[in-house]
């Protein structure tokens, strides 16, 4: 499958030089090669790295000083081999002064390829950029704020990595696009990212919680309060405020709250009292210390096999006689294999949470493709926490 890398397309890829065919090529066949990814990964760094180049002016006499030089009479041929070393060492000086600047001129070109502004597509009425609306087609740009009223909708070409649809009454702000990243600011409303990227490459800030998408389909919803629900129809999305993380695969929905960052991702089919009770668990403590029938109880009662997908995520979030109870109940549901210990999940061993979720994902019915794998592996390795999540929100 993969024995036509694309090394040689990496760099154009990443400065959005290809076209969306070859793109999304390229994108598909990243997801899933372990070769071509770390490539990807250097490139990335270069670049980030050229980007904290400081900036410096040319010395005011520099052009004068290149004129007099220009004017100067040749000198007779030196004899020696060394011919360098007998060069005026002020011409040597402006030499590397030119140089340093043709260079740091095209570092900044590098870095800045691909940085423009994104097109938007009226789809229905008349959205606005800024306070214009702008026809059929506009430019958003860096810092600029995309608008829709009840009766309008528009269409962003991220780049040539996806597309990101915008429902009516819906505000989003364009807040970086370049190489290594390509960020949205979701204030309100909807919005339906279709990203075929690889991962850690396209993310949507909210008032709540980083979406970082990992290839994948999603829409994002956010309320007047900045609370936000996320529902995923393809890939994974993860969502992140601070050291709090949900990985959320296909199928799958995860809200938000302010101050508390992302809840406990579940599967849509889960019945309404799993769901209503993992709410209560989530984002309302004092609820979950009282009552007759406390809500972990409700959820753990009415959890299936599959959602032992919530059940693995409680496990981190609770303590104490609380996580025992999750373990117990997701080892009713899919018993631990062999090497699993329940000393291990409760002492939250990396490794045995690791081989119990193999285990588990054959009941969420994920998808087996080698880009699904990649995903899951990003997951158990901690990906999802490197490389433009940490310090946002």
């Amino acid at each position: 499958m993969f024995s036509n890398h694309v090394s040689k397309e990496l760099s154009a890829y990443c400065h959005g030089e290809l076209s969306v065919v070859d793109s999304r090529r390229v994108a598909e066949h990243l997801l899933g090669c372990n070769r071509c990814r770390p490539e990807l990964e250097a490139i990335k760094l270069g670049i980030r790295l050229a980007e904290q180049l400081p900036k410096t002016s040319a010395p005011d006499s520099l052009w004068s000083d290149l004129e007099q030089a220009a004017d100067q009479k040749p000198s007779a041929p030196q004899p020696s081999r060394n011919w360098i070393l007998h060069l005026q060492p002020r011409l040597v000086a402006l030499a590397v002064v030119v140089l340093l600047l043709f260079g740091a001129g095209g570092l900044w070109l590098y870095t800045r390829e691909g940085s423009g502004a994104w097109v938007v597509a009226s789809v229905v009425g008349a959205p606005r950029i800024g306070s214009k609306s702008f026809g059929q087609k506009g430019k958003l740009r860096i810092g600029q704020w995309l608008e829709t009223d009840k009766d309008s909708r528009a269409q962003i070409e991220v780049g040539t990595i996806g597309q990101v649809e915008i429902d009516p009454n819906t505000r989003v702000r364009l807040v970086e696009t370049k190489p290594t990243e390509h960020r949205l600011e979701l204030a309100r409303g909807r919005l339906s990212a279709h990203i075929w990227a690889p991962p850690r490459l396209f993310f949507v800030d909210t008032p709540s919680a980083v979406a970082a998408d990992y290839g994948c389909a999603y829409t994002l919803d956010v309320d007047d309060q900045g609370s936000s629900l996320l529902r995923v129809t393809s890939g994974w999305v993860s969502l992140q405020l601070r050291d709090r993380e949900s990985m959320v695969p296909a199928g799958a929905a995860c809200a938000t709250r302010p101050g508390v960052g992302p809840g406990t991702p579940y599967f849509e089919d889960a019945t309404e009292e799993f769901r209503k009770a993992l709410a209560i668990v989530d984002f309302d403590a004092s609820a979950s210390a009282t009552g007759e029938l406390r809500p972990l109880q409700v959820l753990l009662t009415n959890a299936r096999p599959r959602d032992t997908l919530t059940l693995l995520n409680l496990l981190p979030r609770v303590d104490g006689s609380d996580r025992l109870q999750v373990y117990e109940r997701m080892a009713i549901l899919v018993p631990p294999p062999e090497g699993v210990s329940r000393d291990g999940v409760l002492a939250l061993n990396q490794q045995m949470l690791d081989v119990w979720k193999s285990k588990l994902e054959l009941n969420w019915g994920s998808t087996s493709t080698p880009a699904m794998k990649t995903l899951k592996q990003l997951w158990t390795t901690g990906l999802g926490k490197i490389n433009g999540l940490e310090g946002k929100k």
